[in-house]
């Protein structure tokens, strides 16, 4: 780029950084929170707006956990700790989602979300006040209004300066005004979550609860993440960052604990509750994992009562349930095995499926499925100069279709039997099969002097890792004990 050129842009994002200015001062509004002006475009009434329309969205993807007694115990916890925060006036809506991802997130307006999941590791009153705390104080600082008004005016800055100053319309310069607004959008994250974090502690210490349990949530949390690493290193793939609730830094941080140790001087004179055994009996009986409606997960087996059938995959590969399809991956991540059902519209036999429906030509070493009755058809063929073996069994009205592949073509021998295998023992489920095919379930009991973790990681139905996922539900993460007499989760 010519000296001139970048002369001439940075003198045009000068003029435009002006135009910006006069934008945000004449979109300032008092922060409820720390009383100084923020730059917002939208108003109190446009913020609950779009908390009102966008949660019957949040319901429909995620579903609303069917308890209402667990449901009417988040609200009664949710609105102490609204009652005593920066903006009262809210009506606060709390809603535990029947998800097995462990989350929290709040809507504009007073919309605040817990997943099921994230509620099984919780281990008191207090940690899932810090987690609705939290969620409060973004709502109260308005983050998520600050959020997208910083991205309106970013978007709204570029079109009107393109059309005022022609030279902003090339490439570079438009990659440069998208760095600049990423950096600034960027920048506002660790340090809402660091507010929301001094809030929820502030709120936590005003409705009775203890601060701390705001870095007991966090290490929770944090546990999560060293696990899920862990899993991710066994299975020779990439761990996938949590992107949710507090993962913007460590349960040490030097910051977060002075926010929460400030929140230390709104305690009142009576004795900070923690509530474990309060919270444990209202979990119990929790649906852990999988619900019966997504299919459960079993050891190597997957059972699905709703459509009424159960498959089998190699032993000690890991078996991941997404919401349109059953993943599984071998040991080191060497082999993948996917499988999806579809509707069968129209008459067509397994092999014409795969030329018709999937578009799949190339087929060699076809061969006929004919397994527990079903008919099948089999073959391999190349996708991406990888080799890859299709598979489609009918059952009833559907058409399950099962792909294999693995990181090296030397490999596909080795794992091709387990392909085969894995799409031969579709079948519907049989009578025997019916209790498997039910939820997992926790089961708060009282530590006995027979029980241990590795003894119940035996007797549990937990498909992957169980003896780490039944520490993790009791904060023993990674090589604590139970302790006789305490209150324990068990998954049964």
């Amino acid at each position: 780029m010519h000296n001139r050129t970048v002369r001439n842009i940075l003198q045009s994002l000068c003029l435009l950084t002006g135009a910006l200015l006069f934008m945000a001062l004449s979109a300032c509004a008092q922060n409820p929170v720390s009383g100084n002006q923020d730059f917002v475009l939208l108003g109190v009434d446009s913020e609950i707006a779009i908390g009102r329309t966008n949660h019957p969205k949040i319901i429909e993807q995620y579903g609303r956990y069917n308890d209402e007694l667990l449901q009417a115990y988040v609200q009664s916890v949710g609105e102490k700790l609204a009652s005593v925060s920066h903006r009262p006036e809210l009506l606060y809506r709390f809603t535990v989602l029947d998800s097995p991802v462990i989350n929290a997130f709040a809507l504009p307006g007073g919309y605040i979300y817990i997943t099921r999941g994230l509620m099984a590791y919780l281990n008191s009153e207090a940690e899932l006040a810090a987690v609705l705390g939290h969620e409060i104080g973004h709502v109260t600082a308005r983050h998520g209004v600050r959020q997208q008004s910083a991205s309106q005016a970013a978007n709204l800055g570029y079109t009107i300066g393109s059309i005022l100053f022609p030279e902003l319309r090339a490439a570079p310069s438009q990659n440069l005004f998208n760095i600049l607004g990423g950096a600034l959008l960027s920048g506002y994250g660790r340090e809402h979550e660091l507010e929301s974090d001094g809030l929820g502690a502030e709120y936590l210490a005003r409705a009775g609860y203890e601060p701390k349990a705001m870095i007991d949530v966090i290490r929770v949390l944090k546990d999560q993440e060293t696990f899920s690493a862990a899993e991710a290193q066994k299975q020779g793939r990439e761990a996938q960052g949590y992107h949710g609730l507090f993962a913007s830094h460590p349960d040490n941080d030097t910051r977060l604990h002075e926010v929460v140790a400030a929140a230390d001087k709104y305690a009142g004179a009576q004795k900070a509750k923690i509530g474990h055994s309060e919270y444990l009996t209202q979990i119990n009986g929790l649906i852990f994992g999988d619900s019966e409606e997504q299919g459960i997960r079993s050891d190597r087996h997957f059972y699905h009562l709703a459509m009424n059938f159960a498959v089998e995959f190699p032993a000690d590969w890991q078996i991941n349930n997404n919401p349109d399809s059953l993943q599984s991956l071998s040991p080191k991540g060497a082999a993948i095995f996917e499988m999806r059902a579809t509707d069968l519209n129209r008459k067509l036999s397994p092999r014409e499926f795969i030329t018709q429906r999937l578009k799949i030509n190339k087929l060699r070493a076809g061969e006929e499925l004919n397994a527990n009755g079903l008919k099948g058809y089999t073959g391999i063929f190349e996708v991406q100069d990888k080799l890859a073996r299709i598979a489609v069994v009918y059952l009833r009205d559907k058409a399950f279709v099962f792909f294999g592949s693995v990181k090296n073509n030397k490999m596909f021998s080795q794992f091709d039997a387990d392909f085969i295998a894995t799409a031969k023992s579709l079948h519907a489920l049989r009578t025997d099969e019916t209790a498997l095919a039910k939820a997992l379930k926790l089961n708060v009991v009282s530590v006995g002097k027979a029980d241990n973790y590795i003894a119940w990681a035996k007797d549990s139905r937990i498909s992957n890792s169980p003896l780490e996922q039944l520490r993790l539900l009791n904060g023993d993460y990674p090589s604590g004990e139970l302790e006789l007499g305490e209150l324990a989760k068990r998954v049964q």
